[in-house]
């Protein structure tokens, strides 16, 4: 896969599951679901399904269940029936139609996209799945203060109905200077003013690693600080969004103990675009790399 690759562009290439539903059990209201910690880890492993596209789910599937990966990420409901039949689970849903340029902070969208992820918190809930992701928007002019306040005007009622089911709302942090130009929340501190704003246990921050490496450095000392503003992880190599070796410029190993000594014991996905032409070899290395 080429560098040039964005998960919005592979997304849209990835075709779609069966849209026929398996009986997934339910949860608990006001219950909050995380994975327990493993032999090898004290957190779950992730994949990121866009990061694999040309691969069928199926394929993928049969591939990191050997290498200790419980989840592939970012799928839809359409797609979990078959990650069930696999022994697997989504550790953080998407919407098939979800937009990072226009989002929670353009108040004109608010009632659309409520409407759009209030049903997917309910399919989540239904199938088991613990978190759905959700973007603030790209400014457009914004003022950074105005898209906190329009991000927790239109957050809060999501995030009040997410408690009741028992699911996590996380919005990502991704870079606006070389991946998503004019992306608002793209700084930790302006993340952790949202969540303080709307103020529920069920809404946190996804913090991707290679995003904020990107934009303010200092992984280590920021994931110690917002340890509890913090609900899942991503990975990637920086610079260029590869396998997290020796080649970039982040100690993952060392990222990952502090992750884990941080007491959490959810998710982490990787999402890097592989170079290697066998980009499960990489995906391979890079769990074992995250092993702690």
């Amino acid at each position: 896969m080429k560098n040039t690759t964005t998960r919005r562009t592979a997304m849209k290439n990835i075709a779609l599951g069966t849209a026929t539903a398996l009986a997934l059990p339910s949860l608990k209201a006001g219950t909050t679901v995380h994975r327990p910690p493993t032999a090898v880890s004290r957190f779950g492993h992730s994949v990121c399904r866009w990061c694999f596209g040309s691969m069928k789910l199926e394929e993928l599937a049969e591939q990191v269940k050997p290498m200790g990966i419980t989840s592939i990420e970012l799928t839809t409901p359409d797609e979990w029936p078959i990650l069930k039949k696999y022994g697997l689970t989504c550790a953080l849903g998407s919407h098939p139609e979800q937009s990072l340029s226009d989002g929670y902070n353009q108040p004109g969208l608010h009632e659309m996209l409520n409407k759009r992820y209030f049903d997917l918190a309910k399919k989540a809930a239904d199938a088991g799945i613990p978190t759905i992701i959700v973007f603030s928007g790209n400014r457009k002019g914004l003022d950074d203060k105005l898209g906190v306040e329009f991000c927790a005007k239109g957050l809060e009622p999501l995030a009040k109905y997410a408690e009741k089911l028992g699911v996590q709302v996380v919005m990502e942090l991704l870079n606006s200077k070389v991946n998503h130009p004019d992306y608002q929340c793209d700084h930790t501190e302006w993340g952790v003013e949202l969540v303080e704003k709307i103020g529920s246990p069920n809404f946190k921050l996804l913090y991707d690693i290679y995003h904020m490496q990107i934009m303010e450095g200092d992984v280590i000392a920021t994931i110690k600080k917002h340890k509890d503003h913090i609900g899942h992880y991503h990975t990637a190599g920086v610079p260029g969004r590869n396998e997290i070796d020796e080649t970039q410029e982040l100690y993952y190993p060392a990222i990952m103990r502090a992750i884990a000594d941080t007491g959490y014991n959810r998710y982490v996905a990787q999402e890097f675009i592989p170079k290697a032409a066998d980009g499960m070899a990489s995906l391979r290395k890079a769990v074992e790399l995250c092993n702690v």
